[in-house]
């Protein structure tokens, strides 16, 4: 379907979702309230498109205007989610993967506004907002703007990938009318995906060369000119790259299976032993953190995770047919990526990943001993990772920005 025709109904109530949202209820009818131009954008060129202002090409850079991506501790507004409904990404267990991320939601609706994709019309393909979702942006006088990349389904492995292409148009949409005012919208050509970042919110990234590099998502762009597109519309000056992903992440190596900060200058990342199978990536990635410098030139604090183990496995019943007929097999089964670094921080609080392994409880030490500022939340989550992603993967945050 056409993106006029989706966005058309981006407020219209979708079908079989349960809403209680004021927000919504006074919309039901009601056409979008025209948005304010802002000032900084005057004579730039810049294209009405539903409720947000999509900056077009020539305009400033988001880092040109003082825009950044904050640091995932830092405010936030809400966490926009996308339920649970891909049977083929959850074969045979769907219903105990909606039920963890159902408790999960829970969990993080005391400290944080949760609210679901779906809630603003549309019904993307899978669960994994972080990858397709809008990345946020504020500046020092509190203005929120947002980015919309290209996502290509994680270098065109699950088809189709329409609706979740499409998301962050409809949330930006969404969020310039509960605003009241235009919220900036750059939409860029280069595929990245959330999960494949991790920001410091003072000026350095962590990504790897495993998924940024891999020639099915920007085929034509080298690292430097990567680099370049990082730094001009997340608002970062130091990147640092690690060589590896996990085995069994159909991600290609995203690096919140790997590593994330949890404060300005601490990077928690996971540590495997010898006989492990992804000790040798895993020590790649700690060395090039040991040498890795922030936006000052100073080192990063590291603090060790343990790995899941033993590792989790997921066999498919070889009798299981898709029932969306996305690709030629669903994508869960086999060896799934379970990490503790797949952890997602909001409002003070740190939900962590936890898969009813032995290794649970020291991971929670470690994670502990890492962020002591913050209140760990163990959440389960063995059924979410048969689709391959945790927490992390399954949210995409909203900072706090002026009214």
């Amino acid at each position: 379907m056409p993106r006029k025709n989706l966005r058309e109904n981006a407020f219209a109530r979708p079908a079989n979702v349960p809403l209680d949202d004021p927000l919504y209820r006074q919309r039901m009818g009601v056409g979008p309230t025209p948005p304010r131009p802002l000032q900084r954008f005057a004579g730039k060129p810049i294209k009405r498109s539903g409720d947000s202002f999509v900056v077009g090409p020539g305009a400033p850079s988001p880092a040109e205007l003082g825009f950044r991506m904050p640091a995932e501790f830092e405010p936030q507004q809400r966490v926009w989610v996308t339920t649970p409904t891909n049977p083929d990404t959850w074969p045979g267990c769907l219903d105990r993967a909606q039920e963890q991320h159902a408790a999960w939601c829970g969990a993080m609706q005391k400290v944080v506004d949760v609210k679901p994709t779906q809630s603003v019309g549309i019904a993307p393909e899978d669960a994994w907002v972080r990858d397709y979702g809008p990345i946020f942006l504020v500046d020092d006088q509190g203005n929120l703007a947002l980015n919309n990349f290209r996502f290509n389904s994680w270098g065109e492995k699950y088809p189709p990938w329409d609706r979740m292409n499409d998301t962050p148009l409809f949330v930006a949409d969404f969020v310039a009318h509960e605003r009241g005012e235009s919220v900036p919208t750059w939409t860029h050509d280069m595929v990245l995906e959330g999960g494949s970042i991790s920001v410091n919110g003072k000026g350095t990234l962590l990504t790897t060369d495993a998924c940024l590099l891999h020639p099915n998502r920007n085929p034509t762009l080298g690292k430097q000119t990567l680099e370049a597109h990082l730094e001009a519309t997340l608002g970062v000056t130091h990147i640092t790259w690690l060589p590896h992903g996990l085995e069994g992440d159909d991600t290609d190596g995203h690096i919140d299976d790997l590593a994330q900060f949890v404060n300005p200058d601490t990077v928690a990342a996971v540590r495997a032993p010898v006989d492990h199978h992804d000790h040798d990536a895993l020590l790649a990635n700690w060395k090039a953190l040991e040498h890795a410098r922030d936006q000052a030139g100073n080192k990063l604090n590291l603090a060790p995770l343990p790995v899941v183990d033993p590792p989790l496995y997921y066999p498919v019943d070889p009798d299981y047919k898709n029932q969306r007929v996305i690709s030629e097999k669903p994508s869960g089964g086999g060896l799934v990526p379970a990490s503790y670094a797949n952890f997602f921080i909001a409002n003070g609080h740190l939900f962590f990943p936890t898969f009813g392994r032995p290794t649970d409880d020291a991971a929670i030490k470690a994670i502990e001993q890492a962020a002591p500022h913050l209140q760990i939340v163990p959440i389960r989550a063995e059924w979410l990772v048969v689709g391959l992603g945790a927490l992390h993967c399954l949210s995409q945050q909203q900072p706090v920005a002026s009214e």
